[in-house]
């Protein structure tokens, strides 16, 4: 079954992909006034793929991913998900509000030290979401909600989310999550999408040009969880003040660029709450001549080189992914914000409205 939703240029079509666990698992395909075409599956609220021109007008997908759905159920390297209940890493799973210790699932242990990372074993990212695809003002969208029960995963509280894809025709993809609980909790949610500007088989990124508004970091001590410390940038392989390329520190020893294999840090946007959407990134490859820019009101974005591909995913094309064939981006609150009181709150009460924007703008050189 196809259902076809089209006004003026924009057009939203859906198509079956599966089932899981009983469940009906669809394909948008959601295509803008200008030619930019997202499809996107209501498993996981994922982005499958992302056609976006070059400078002289050649589509490529510009996002890793797999072919089938069963890929997307067994696998765990969240290619293009929506992410929650908690977005990166919570250690040792475990955070106190309003003077309750509350354990969340334990999925991730790095030498001695364990976390939970993006949600748990059953995060957002493994979840069938109720899907709408609409058309209107000429903006291709998608609609997707879930309710998230007290106790899932650990977290407490009831949380309805809602997270709309809108494709707009000047070539921009907005992601807008929203959600509310009936009692304390605690969310942030991003998309976990890998970019690769040059096409989603293309090799390396090293060579792509990255720019970020950020003067520091969070600083990672063992099993990649935040310290507490922030570490300015100046004279470090951090530093993409001024854009350089995203192997400007292969040949460094910063002992924090040496323990991730890579880039796998929260660079700081804000150290205070945020509500305008803005400018915070560029990305851009000099021979596709794609350019990215990403806008947000998140505080922090997750700057991650796929340090942990290592050419056993075999991709949409046919190609094995291996480390650093992408570059993620990841808007979000910092890692492990519940257990640090100095930095942005992540906590959602109830009659507040958890709000999170984040677009990608593409455009060429």
């Amino acid at each position: 079954m196809r259902e076809v939703v089209t006004k003026g240029k924009a057009r939203v079509s859906r198509s079956e992909w599966g089932t899981h666990e009983g469940q009906e698992v669809f394909l948008y395909r959601l295509e803008s006034a200008h030619g930019l075409v997202a499809t996107i599956s209501n498993f996981g609220g994922t982005i499958v793929s992302l056609l976006v021109p070059d400078r002289v007008g050649d589509f490529a997908d510009i996002v890793l991913g797999h072919n089938t759905l069963a890929e997307y159920q067994t696998g765990r390297s969240f290619f293009g998900a929506t992410i929650g209940r908690y977005a990166n890493r919570i250690a040792e799973g475990k955070f106190t509000l309003n003077g309750k210790i509350y354990q969340t699932t334990i999925n991730e242990k790095l030498g001695d030290r364990s976390c939970t990372l993006h949600g748990g074993n059953l995060g957002f990212d493994k979840r069938v979401w109720q899907s709408h695809g609409f058309v209107q003002n000429n903006i291709s969208g998608l609609r997707l909600t879930l309710t998230s029960n007290d106790g899932d995963q650990g977290f407490p509280g009831r949380l309805r989310i809602a997270v709309t894809f809108l494709l707009r025709p000047d070539n921009r993809l907005t992601i807008i999550s929203q959600a509310v609980c009936d009692q304390p909790t605690v969310i942030n949610i991003t998309n976990h999408s890998y970019f690769n500007l040059r096409g989603e088989a293309a090799g390396s990124v090293l060579d792509h040009i990255l720019q970020i508004k950020s003067g520091k970091i969070t600083e990672m001590g063992p099993g990649f969880i935040p310290t507490g410390n922030l570490l300015p940038v100046d004279a470090t392989p951090f530093d993409f003040r001024k854009p350089a390329a995203l192997g400007q520190g292969l040949d460094s020893s910063h002992p924090q660029y040496q323990q991730a294999g890579g880039y796998d840090h929260n660079f700081v946007l804000s150290e205070s709450p945020v509500t305008k959407v803005k400018r915070v990134a560029r990305l851009w490859d000099k021979k596709s001549g794609r350019v990215m820019h990403v806008a947000t009101n998140e505080p922090g974005i997750q700057l991650y080189t796929s340090n942990f591909l290592d050419g056993s995913l075999i991709g949409k094309s046919g190609v094995a992914y291996a480390k650093h064939s992408s570059v993620c981006l990841e808007t979000q609150h910092f890692p492990d914000s519940p257990n640090q009181p100095a930095f942005p709150s992540t906590v959602l009460l109830p009659g507040r409205r958890f709000h999170s924007a984040t677009e990608f703008i593409f455009s060429t050189l």
